[in-house]
């Protein structure tokens, strides 16, 4: 019996839609080539239904979503719409709310991309950064004394908890013993600055390590790893921060894997409803111009597979995408690829058919 997969998608705004079109398509076919039902159901939450509502999602709005096997999203922001409402109304809302908890971000090079790394090559560029998602700066507490005044004041506060850090380094553990290749796990934090969170970090991350002893641990400083990441890239393998770090290094590393053309990630709650998006922005200027790269999009879809256990699409996903990169296109880049969205799309079908 042919597994069923229950799929909301959210296409979002600007090139959103370009990308998670393409993305559908080329999981319309791996379902039908290793035999299993994706049934997806599109929603139109955005920047565009704010304009028209005034409403960014109800509570309603995410029952519905916690019903879905993963959610699908193209991109969030639009122009008209001042920053922070569309990213804390639904991107922060669905990662807080569905206790999407780990944020994963596989930072890889893929043949024929260009690296802005002299003499780094794919074999150099392979790891992977696991962020917690719902703590830290971005848990929202803080506020404002006399606001607006010459004696004003404003806090913005991180939040950890033993259990929220506790969950993210078992995750973080656990990824790395099942992708077993340098078994090398780093921990990323500021322990001689920010002296009450990563203390409460790095006791977590080693008392946890205790009950891994085949995977080597070690600690680094964040603005170290920024420096390492351009000198020495292939001395990570999976990599656990927290929520701030995370955001920023995961740009980093974008820019290592050829740009955010190509850089995907997932917003994981492992027993609930995860949701897998291009890291990109929604780039309006470029939208409905059939120039955007979809290929991060593409990869997400890749990533929701290999979440709902479908390994072997995934995997092929991957390997079409390789392709693609290795024989076709010149850049990542908007309008510098050689080929429009919609081609890009066809090619990965193209070489996915023949594996």
């Amino acid at each position: 019996m042919k597994e069923n997969y229950n799929i909301a998608v959210i296409p979002g705004d600007g090139t959103g839609p370009e990308v998670i079109r393409e993305g559908v398509k080329v999981l319309t076919v791996a379902s039908s080539l290793f035999e299993f039902n994706l049934n997806l159901e599109y929603f139109d939450y955005g920047g565009d239904r704010y304009l028209k509502t005034g409403q960014t999602l109800s509570d309603n709005d995410i029952e519905k979503l916690k019903t879905y096997d993963a959610i699908y999203l193209g991109a969030i922001g639009h122009p008209k719409v001042k920053p922070g409402i569309l990213e804390k109304g639904i991107l922060l809302r669905l990662r807080f709310e569905l206790d999407q908890y780990i944020n994963l971000r596989p930072v890889k090079l893929y043949p024929g991309v260009d690296c802005p790394l002299k003499d780094k090559s794919p074999e150099d560029i392979d790891f992977v950064v696991i962020r917690e998602n719902t703590e830290g700066l971005y848990a929202g507490a803080g506020g404002f004394l006399k606001k607006g005044t010459p004696d004003e004041v404003a806090i913005q506060e991180s939040i950890n908890t033993r259990k929220g850090v506790e969950r993210c380094i078992r995750y973080a553990f656990e990824y790395c013993k099942k992708r077993n290749k340098k078994n090398k796990l780093t921990l990323v934090g500021k322990t001689n600055v920010l002296t009450f969170a990563f203390d409460l970090w790095e006791r977590v991350f080693y008392e946890v390590s205790k009950e891994y002893p085949n995977i080597e641990v070690d600690y680094a400083h964040v603005d170290a790893v920024t420096m390492w990441f351009i000198k020495n890239p292939e001395w990570f393998d999976v990599i656990v921060t927290d929520n701030m770090f995370g955001d920023i290094i995961t740009d980093l590393g974008a820019i290592l894997q050829g740009g955010m053309g190509i850089a995907a990630g997932g917003n994981i709650n492992p027993s609930g409803v995860s949701m897998f998006e291009p890291i990109g922005g929604s780039a309006p200027k470029y939208a409905g111009k059939n120039l955007i790269n979809p290929l991060a999009a593409i990869c997400a879809g890749a990533m929701m597979l290999e979440y709902l256990g479908e390994d072997k699409a995934s995997k092929a996903i991957e390997s079409a995408v390789m392709e693609v990169t290795a024989k076709h296109l010149k850049s990542l880049a908007a309008g510098e690829m050689g080929y429009t969205t919609t081609e890009v799309g066809d090619l990965v079908v193209k070489y996915l058919t023949k594996k």
